[in-house]
Protein backbone atom coordinates (compact mmCIF):
# COMPACT_ATOMS: atom_id res chain seq x y z
CA UNK A 1 0.00 0.00 0.00
CA UNK A 2 1.42 3.57 -1.01
CA UNK A 3 1.81 5.84 1.69
CA UNK A 4 -0.40 8.94 1.89
CA UNK A 5 1.22 11.91 0.52
CA UNK A 6 -0.08 15.55 2.41
CA UNK A 7 -0.35 18.32 0.28
CA UNK A 8 1.37 21.21 1.92
CA UNK A 9 0.22 24.68 1.26
CA UNK A 10 2.63 27.86 1.49
CA UNK A 11 0.59 30.79 1.72
CA UNK A 12 3.77 33.77 1.30
CA UNK A 13 3.72 37.75 1.11
CA UNK A 14 6.79 37.33 -0.98
CA UNK A 15 9.02 39.08 1.61
CA UNK A 16 13.02 38.63 2.04
CA UNK A 17 12.48 35.35 3.85
CA UNK A 18 10.34 33.68 1.99
CA UNK A 19 13.15 31.29 0.84
CA UNK A 20 13.67 30.37 3.91
CA UNK A 21 10.25 29.16 4.55
CA UNK A 22 10.29 27.36 1.24
CA UNK A 23 13.50 25.55 2.17
CA UNK A 24 11.44 24.44 5.82
CA UNK A 25 8.46 23.51 4.25
CA UNK A 26 10.66 21.54 1.57
CA UNK A 27 12.89 19.72 4.22
CA UNK A 28 9.17 18.99 6.34
CA UNK A 29 8.11 17.41 3.17
CA UNK A 30 10.74 15.20 2.72
CA UNK A 31 10.30 13.97 6.38
CA UNK A 32 6.50 13.06 6.09
CA UNK A 33 6.34 12.19 2.21
CA UNK A 34 4.42 15.15 1.67
CA UNK A 35 3.26 17.64 -2.07
CA UNK A 36 4.16 20.97 -1.74
CA UNK A 37 1.90 24.09 -3.64
CA UNK A 38 2.84 27.58 -2.70
CA UNK A 39 0.15 30.38 -3.36
CA UNK A 40 0.86 33.87 -2.88
CA UNK A 41 -1.99 36.86 -3.28
CA UNK A 42 -1.48 40.20 -4.32
CA UNK A 43 -4.09 42.94 -3.32
CA UNK A 44 -5.90 44.46 -6.20
CA UNK A 45 -5.05 47.91 -4.80
CA UNK A 46 -1.76 47.63 -4.86
CA UNK A 47 -1.73 46.38 -8.71
CA UNK A 48 -4.35 48.92 -10.26
CA UNK A 49 -3.69 52.29 -9.00
CA UNK A 50 -4.91 54.27 -12.01
CA UNK A 51 -8.31 55.24 -13.09
CA UNK A 52 -8.01 54.36 -17.09
CA UNK A 53 -8.53 50.91 -18.04
CA UNK A 54 -5.94 50.23 -20.52
CA UNK A 55 -3.43 51.66 -18.62
CA UNK A 56 -4.95 49.67 -15.54
CA UNK A 57 -4.99 46.52 -18.02
CA UNK A 58 -1.70 46.98 -18.69
CA UNK A 59 -0.71 47.39 -15.01
CA UNK A 60 -2.17 43.83 -14.82
CA UNK A 61 -0.21 42.09 -17.17
CA UNK A 62 2.86 44.06 -15.92
CA UNK A 63 2.16 42.57 -12.48
CA UNK A 64 1.39 39.64 -13.63
CA UNK A 65 4.70 38.86 -15.69
CA UNK A 66 6.27 40.24 -12.61
CA UNK A 67 5.20 38.15 -10.18
CA UNK A 68 5.61 34.92 -11.70
CA UNK A 69 9.18 36.04 -12.51
CA UNK A 70 9.77 36.43 -8.96
CA UNK A 71 8.30 33.31 -7.67
CA UNK A 72 9.80 31.08 -10.40
CA UNK A 73 13.12 32.67 -9.46
CA UNK A 74 12.68 31.11 -5.92
CA UNK A 75 10.89 28.27 -6.37
CA UNK A 76 12.97 26.64 -9.13
CA UNK A 77 16.33 26.42 -7.62
CA UNK A 78 15.16 24.84 -4.49
CA UNK A 79 12.86 22.51 -6.51
CA UNK A 80 15.96 21.64 -8.30
CA UNK A 81 18.84 21.18 -5.88
CA UNK A 82 16.39 19.22 -3.49
CA UNK A 83 14.75 17.07 -6.07
CA UNK A 84 11.23 17.94 -5.30
CA UNK A 85 8.14 19.29 -7.34
CA UNK A 86 6.81 22.65 -5.96
CA UNK A 87 3.53 23.97 -7.73
CA UNK A 88 2.85 27.50 -7.59
CA UNK A 89 0.11 30.04 -8.23
CA UNK A 90 -1.04 33.26 -7.74
CA UNK A 91 -4.09 36.01 -7.97
CA UNK A 92 -4.86 39.72 -7.25
CA UNK A 93 -7.91 40.06 -5.22
CA UNK A 94 -9.20 40.69 -1.72
CA UNK A 95 -6.34 38.68 0.17
CA UNK A 96 -8.51 36.24 2.43
CA UNK A 97 -10.98 35.84 0.10
CA UNK A 98 -8.22 34.76 -2.15
CA UNK A 99 -6.56 32.12 0.82
CA UNK A 100 -10.31 31.05 1.83
CA UNK A 101 -10.86 30.02 -1.68
CA UNK A 102 -7.09 28.66 -2.23
CA UNK A 103 -7.91 26.23 1.07
CA UNK A 104 -11.14 25.33 -0.08
CA UNK A 105 -9.76 24.01 -2.93
CA UNK A 106 -6.48 22.69 -2.54
CA UNK A 107 -8.21 21.15 0.84
CA UNK A 108 -4.22 20.81 2.54
CA UNK A 109 -3.24 18.71 5.59
CA UNK A 110 -0.63 21.98 6.00
CA UNK A 111 -0.48 25.11 6.03
CA UNK A 112 2.82 26.90 6.07
CA UNK A 113 3.22 30.63 7.04
CA UNK A 114 6.44 32.95 7.40
CA UNK A 115 6.90 33.92 11.06
CA UNK A 116 5.50 37.18 11.53
CA UNK A 117 7.37 40.15 13.12
CA UNK A 118 5.39 40.36 17.09
CA UNK A 119 2.77 43.55 16.92
CA UNK A 120 3.14 43.85 13.25
CA UNK A 121 -0.23 44.81 11.27
CA UNK A 122 0.47 43.36 8.20
CA UNK A 123 1.55 39.82 7.12
CA UNK A 124 0.58 38.54 3.82
CA UNK A 125 -1.98 41.54 3.82
CA UNK A 126 -4.22 41.97 6.93
CA UNK A 127 -3.61 39.99 10.12
CA UNK A 128 -2.95 36.72 7.94
CA UNK A 129 -2.03 34.48 10.79
CA UNK A 130 -4.78 35.30 12.85
CA UNK A 131 -7.23 34.52 9.58
CA UNK A 132 -5.55 31.35 9.00
CA UNK A 133 -5.64 30.04 12.91
CA UNK A 134 -8.99 31.43 13.35
CA UNK A 135 -10.56 30.04 10.07
CA UNK A 136 -7.95 26.53 9.09
CA UNK A 137 -8.67 23.78 11.63
CA UNK A 138 -5.74 21.75 10.14
CA UNK A 139 -1.99 21.58 11.21
CA UNK A 140 -0.22 25.12 10.44
CA UNK A 141 3.41 25.36 10.56
CA UNK A 142 5.16 28.78 11.04
CA UNK A 143 8.39 28.92 9.69
CA UNK A 144 11.34 30.81 11.29
CA UNK A 145 13.12 33.45 9.80
CA UNK A 146 16.39 33.02 10.86
CA UNK A 147 16.66 29.42 10.38
CA UNK A 148 14.81 26.70 8.54
CA UNK A 149 13.52 23.22 9.48
CA UNK A 150 16.87 21.63 9.51
CA UNK A 151 17.38 18.72 6.99
CA UNK A 152 16.20 15.29 8.13
CA UNK A 153 19.24 14.31 9.84
CA UNK A 154 19.53 17.89 11.79
CA UNK A 155 16.15 17.69 13.37
CA UNK A 156 15.52 18.44 16.93
CA UNK A 157 12.17 18.06 18.05
CA UNK A 158 10.50 19.82 20.84
CA UNK A 159 7.39 19.32 22.45
CA UNK A 160 5.06 22.15 24.38
CA UNK A 161 3.35 20.72 27.19
CA UNK A 162 3.38 16.79 26.26
CA UNK A 163 3.04 15.77 29.88
CA UNK A 164 -0.70 17.03 29.69
CA UNK A 165 -1.36 14.83 26.51
CA UNK A 166 0.27 13.13 23.46
CA UNK A 167 1.35 14.79 20.14
CA UNK A 168 -1.69 14.51 18.10
CA UNK A 169 -0.51 14.44 14.82
CA UNK A 170 -1.20 11.62 12.15
CA UNK A 171 2.66 12.11 10.72
CA UNK A 172 3.95 11.96 14.56
CA UNK A 173 5.72 9.05 14.40
CA UNK A 174 7.75 10.27 11.17
CA UNK A 175 8.71 12.98 12.69
CA UNK A 176 10.42 11.20 15.71
CA UNK A 177 12.11 9.11 13.37
CA UNK A 178 13.60 11.62 11.96
CA UNK A 179 14.24 13.66 15.06
CA UNK A 180 17.46 13.66 16.88
CA UNK A 181 17.09 11.33 20.25
CA UNK A 182 15.33 12.23 22.60
CA UNK A 183 12.91 14.59 22.37
CA UNK A 184 12.75 18.18 24.52
CA UNK A 185 9.43 18.19 26.00
CA UNK A 186 8.17 22.01 27.42
CA UNK A 187 5.44 22.16 30.25
CA UNK A 188 4.05 24.78 32.06
CA UNK A 189 2.05 24.57 35.21
CA UNK A 190 0.23 26.62 37.54
CA UNK A 191 1.81 28.34 40.56
CA UNK A 192 2.34 26.53 43.57
CA UNK A 193 2.63 22.84 41.75
CA UNK A 194 5.77 20.28 42.81
CA UNK A 195 8.06 21.61 40.06
CA UNK A 196 11.34 19.70 38.76
CA UNK A 197 13.91 21.90 37.01
CA UNK A 198 14.60 19.13 34.67
CA UNK A 199 13.77 15.65 34.42
CA UNK A 200 15.09 12.61 32.03
CA UNK A 201 13.76 9.56 30.81
CA UNK A 202 14.69 7.66 28.24
CA UNK A 203 12.68 9.23 25.81
CA UNK A 204 12.67 13.26 26.35
CA UNK A 205 13.94 15.65 28.09
CA UNK A 206 11.50 17.86 30.17
CA UNK A 207 11.51 21.10 31.30
CA UNK A 208 8.92 22.24 33.58
CA UNK A 209 8.31 25.67 34.24
CA UNK A 210 5.81 27.41 36.64
CA UNK A 211 3.00 29.94 34.70
CA UNK A 212 3.48 33.76 34.49
CA UNK A 213 4.07 36.42 32.87
CA UNK A 214 7.48 35.41 31.78
CA UNK A 215 6.96 31.75 31.30
CA UNK A 216 7.05 31.68 27.58
CA UNK A 217 9.96 34.19 27.33
CA UNK A 218 11.89 31.73 29.17
CA UNK A 219 10.67 28.69 27.03
CA UNK A 220 12.00 30.50 24.13
CA UNK A 221 15.13 31.02 26.11
CA UNK A 222 15.62 27.36 26.37
CA UNK A 223 14.50 26.93 22.76
CA UNK A 224 17.31 28.19 22.00
CA UNK A 225 19.75 27.05 24.46
CA UNK A 226 18.54 23.72 23.79
CA UNK A 227 19.08 23.96 19.69
CA UNK A 228 15.70 22.93 18.85
CA UNK A 229 14.38 23.82 15.69
CA UNK A 230 10.84 22.41 15.12
CA UNK A 231 8.62 23.18 18.32
CA UNK A 232 5.12 21.61 18.22
CA UNK A 233 1.95 23.25 19.72
CA UNK A 234 -1.19 22.45 20.72
CA UNK A 235 -3.27 25.51 19.43
CA UNK A 236 -5.25 25.22 22.27
CA UNK A 237 -2.47 26.01 24.17
CA UNK A 238 -2.54 29.52 26.34
CA UNK A 239 -1.32 32.45 25.53
CA UNK A 240 -0.43 30.85 21.54
CA UNK A 241 -0.03 34.08 20.28
CA UNK A 242 2.48 34.88 22.67
CA UNK A 243 4.05 31.85 21.67
CA UNK A 244 3.95 32.24 17.62
CA UNK A 245 5.59 35.84 18.77
CA UNK A 246 7.86 35.04 21.59
CA UNK A 247 9.40 32.20 20.15
CA UNK A 248 12.42 32.01 17.16
CA UNK A 249 12.03 28.15 16.14
CA UNK A 250 9.69 27.05 13.34
CA UNK A 251 6.32 25.97 15.05
CA UNK A 252 4.16 23.29 14.13
CA UNK A 253 0.50 24.22 15.62
CA UNK A 254 -2.19 21.30 15.18
CA UNK A 255 -5.51 20.47 17.14
CA UNK A 256 -7.26 17.91 19.26
CA UNK A 257 -8.63 15.48 16.65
Amino acid sequence: MLKKKYKILVLSDLKKTTVSTVKSTVNLAKMINGDVSFFHVKKASDVVVRDNQLSAMRAINEQYNSTDRIISAIIKPISKVQNIKIKYSFSFGNVKNEIAKQIEEQQPDIIVLGKRKPKMINVIGDHVTDFVLKNYKGVIMIAANDGAVKPIDTLALGVLNKNEEPLNLKFTQDLIKHSQQPLTSFSVVEKGSNLTDMQNSKNAVTYVFEQGDNAIQNIANYLTKSNINLLCVNRATRGINSVIDKTNVSLLLYANA
